[in-house]
């Protein structure tokens, strides 16, 4: 997630087979924030994106390519993020914090943690890692950690420096420690696997800083979606101003930016194997990079999009399909009338 995110829509439409970049057309400012939405302060982004083509019935083909709408059952479900394991799909809900479930291949995802509930009204990055559900808390500055079957294990809060804070997206190294961004602090925070992993106690805890990043632009949204390397000792980061992906080196804490093309409004991030796979929220699309060995190098193999795109911010793979989120951020963020009264996912072919 950004802080954020899309402009107004502008009047364009996309062909069900067409690859359209968005160029990145200048900058403007946003709106404070409500208190409702963290009272956060003016942003600037990206002043173009595309016009959805309008809502799709619940898991429809979307044209002869395989493409499948997956609805929220939820009025404020805004999701900005989306992952998988065997067993179910969740996506997080942005506008009040509430998590959603269902099974993989199902039209519609469910309630499963309630708006609220923990002190949980914001989320934005989610992961799940064996028995274990990790929700971003946004602009709230919180972190939880839950069990699959929805208990607390523990509450983490950032730590009370008096900067502003957008704690964004997770990723989990090998050895099960959790790693957190937060896009307005340069830093990465550190969950051990012990506490991950420990008793479901309901614990309040505060987030400890584990690394340091560089290239912050203050009132920016910075670093964003994050993920392992293939090699297990390493992270990476994309920054959603700038475009540019960084890798963190675990075992150093060194910090070096990959050589790949920039991708401006880089938001959630998903690795298989050497490929990446990167929502560009203000774009409306997805960008697929191949990573060289050591992950020095990123070359980008295509770049995807679908009728409907609206603010994609998350992405995540399940059973050789790419779920995107469809989050209508830019409804959340200003106000404005909804671009479609269903929130969705966009299931896609992986290839």
């Amino acid at each position: 997630m950004s802080s954020r995110t899309v402009p107004p829509h502008t009047a364009s439409t996309r062909a069900a087979s067409a690859r359209t970049t968005v160029r990145v057309m200048g900058r403007r400012a946003l709106v404070t924030l409500s208190a409702a939405s963290a009272a956060l302060t003016a942003f600037t982004f990206p002043a173009t994106a595309a016009t959805p083509a309008g809502p799709a019935p619940a898991h429809a083909s979307r044209g002869g390519n395989g493409d499948r709408a997956i609805t929220l059952d939820g009025s404020r479900a805004f999701p900005e993020s989306v992952a998988a394991d065997r067993h179910f799909v969740y996506a997080g809900s942005i506008g009040d914090g509430t998590v959603y479930r269902g099974r993989p291949g199902a039209p519609t995802l469910e309630p499963f943690l309630p708006a609220g509930r923990d002190g949980r009204t914001q989320a934005t990055g989610i992961k799940v890692t064996g028995n274990r559900l990790l929700v971003a808390g946004a602009f709230t500055g919180r972190f939880f950690v839950y069990s699959t079957s929805g208990r607390l294990v523990a509450a983490y809060t950032v730590p009370d420096t008096g900067e502003q804070t957008l704690v964004n997206d997770a990723a989990v190294a090998p050895n099960g420690d959790v790693y957190i961004t937060d896009s307005l602090r340069a830093v990465v925070y550190r969950i051990p696997a012990a506490e991950v992993n420990g008793p479901a106690t309901g614990a309040h805890r505060t987030l400890r800083v584990a690394y340091h990043l560089p290239d912050y632009v203050a009132g920016q949204s910075n670093g964003n979606g994050i993920t392992t390397a293939p090699d297990g000792t390493s992270l990476i980061i994309g920054y959603w101003y700038s475009g540019a992906l960084y890798r963190l080196d675990l075992t150093t804490g060194g910090v070096r930016r990959i050589d790949a093309p920039p991708l401006p409004s880089a938001d959630g991030i998903v690795r298989q194997g050497n490929t990446l796979y990167v929502a560009r929220s203000v774009n409306n699309e997805v960008t697929e990079l191949r990573l060289s060995a050591g992950s020095t190098r990123a070359v980008v193999v295509s770049e995807r999009t679908f009728p409907g795109a609206d603010t994609t911010t998350g992405v995540a793979v399940s059973g050789g399909r790419l779920l995107v989120t469809n989050s209508q951020m830019d409804t959340y963020l200003y106000g404005e009338p909804l671009t479609s009264p269903a929130f969705t996912i966009e299931s896609l072919p992986l290839r």
